[in-house]
């Protein structure tokens, strides 16, 4: 009996054991998803520890360029506060919101969908380091972008590269120190364009506020350097109508044209810039000229009298404000060439041979005359000034008035002179070059403003 027994429990035992032995061959075997290691991080940041938009100090773009086989670079950067684009002569750029934006976009793209992990798809997928000079090829290029905070550390490094066929804003992506590629949504607008990151009032002049205009109609004969005078026309606004000097009785101003003109100069945008010698609008003013500053000049279209006057070989306009600030637009050479041949002023711009892309170069300084404001009577006394308001007699309330008056004329010639100060330390340094069709519109003359009166040419 008792072996009987210990047979039993044996079989049961043995039974046992093979069944769970079944049971972890089942669960072993039994069909179930597997995610591979190259979806583990999908949907996630490509950067998780950069949240902060603002902590962007420098912003560097680097495209390629399949027409020269080089990488093209385009820096935005804080330099102890102030913003400047190196790759444009360091010129002060409108650069903080539009960096924050640029940065706050980079910080939300996700690893939306795995592409590959194979490095011969980089070419197809347009994400091969532009900087990458072991690559031999010309194609497949994308664009690097590289966010950077204090002490250069970066924040973001990223090449964009094809768009996704079908899939609106998504890019192939990928980190360059990385092999693996994503499609990543791009909601952000990465500019490389000079005039996107500038300030673009340049002149900061409303149109309303404008109540004179000059247009010095001469040019110079650059063999003899003869000045051809042809006209000045002179404009005034006066009770908000424009009036001209020297009408005919059948003449009058063509109003639409005048509001065209003076739009155009309130929105006058710059596509390039050209550091000037350093100082020498301060030597113009003190007429101790260097020769190699009169050939920066020439070069530009710029020529000097005997007289020390500053004159351009296609006239000038000068413009004033309700503000008493007065600008002197010079209209010099032209240039030719394109994109950053003439924003930045690589060796493709021409300013000596007909070629692609008219521009033209603009002197641009600024005046305050404090005249503008009469400066008017002061109050007989201040006795006013240690009286309580119910203790003021009306000769204190007259002296009052009138102290208010003086008060406010000398903040109007403080702000004339301040602004004046602020416009010249941003034209001081440069030469800037405007497009044609801005030189068209703004370098008029008397006949592009003068019509016929309605009344005369009906009869």
């Amino acid at each position: 009996m008792v072996t009987d027994q210990k047979n039993e429990l044996k079989l049961t035992k043995t039974l046992a054991g093979a069944a769970g032995l079944l049971a972890v061959v089942a669960l072993v075997t039994a069909p179930r998803n597997i995610t591979p290691s190259a979806f583990l991080d999908q949907g996630e940041l490509f950067f998780p520890t950069f949240q902060d938009p603002n902590e962007a100090m420098t912003l560097e773009v680097i495209e390629f360029d399949e027409d020269t086989g080089s990488a093209r670079p385009f820096k935005v950067q804080n330099d102890e506060g102030r913003w400047t684009i190196p790759s444009h002569h360091n010129y002060v750029a409108d650069g903080e919101e539009r960096l924050s934006q640029t940065a706050a976009g980079v910080i939300t793209i996700t690893k939306d969908d795995f592409r590959s992990d194979n490095v011969s798809d980089h070419e197809v997928l347009g994400v091969l380091d532009p900087l990458d000079e072991t690559e031999t090829g010309l194609t497949g290029r994308g664009k690097r972008i590289t966010l950077k905070g204090s002490n250069d550390v970066v924040l973001a490094d990223l090449i964009v590269g094809s768009e996704v066929e079908d899939r609106e804003n998504y890019h192939f992506v990928r980190v360059p120190t990385q092999k693996r590629v994503y499609a990543a949504k791009i909601d952000v607008e990465i500019s490389t364009k000079f005039e996107d990151w500038i300030e673009q009032d340049l002149l900061a002049a409303e149109q309303s506020s404008i109540n004179k205009i000059v247009l010095m109609d001469y040019s110079i004969d650059e063999r003899t350097y003869r000045v051809n005078q042809n006209d000045t026309f002179t404009l005034t606004k006066e009770s908000e109508e424009w009036k001209a000097d020297r009408l005919r009785a059948a003449q009058e101003l063509d109003t639409t044209k005048l509001d065209d003109f003076l739009k155009e100069i309130s929105e006058l945008a710059i596509v390039g810039v050209r550091p000037k010698p350093e100082g020498i609008d301060a030597r113009l003013s003190g007429m101790t000229v260097s020769q190699s500053d009169v050939l920066s000049l020439q070069s530009r279209g710029y020529y000097l009298t005997r007289s020390g006057d500053l004159l351009s070989n296609e006239g000038e306009l000068q413009i004033r404000s309700n503000d008493g600030i007065s600008y002197t637009l010079r209209f010099g050479e032209i240039l030719y060439g394109t994109g950053e041949a003439i924003s930045a002023g690589t060796d493709s711009a021409n300013d000596s041979e007909i070629g692609p892309g008219e521009n033209r170069y603009l002197f641009i300084t600024a005046s305050f005359d404090s005249t503008t404001f009469s400066e008017p009577p002061k109050p007989a006394n201040y006795d006013f000034e240690d009286k309580q308001d119910t203790d003021l007699t009306d000769m204190d309330k007259e002296n009052k008035r009138v102290a208010d008056e003086h008060k406010r004329w000398q903040e109007n010639i403080k702000e004339g002179e301040e602004k004046t100060a602020q416009l010249t330390s941003r034209f001081q340094p440069w030469y800037y070059v405007i497009s044609a069709s801005s030189f068209d519109k703004i370098r008029l003359r008397r006949t592009d403003l003068i019509k016929t009166k309605e009344a005369t040419a009906t009869e």
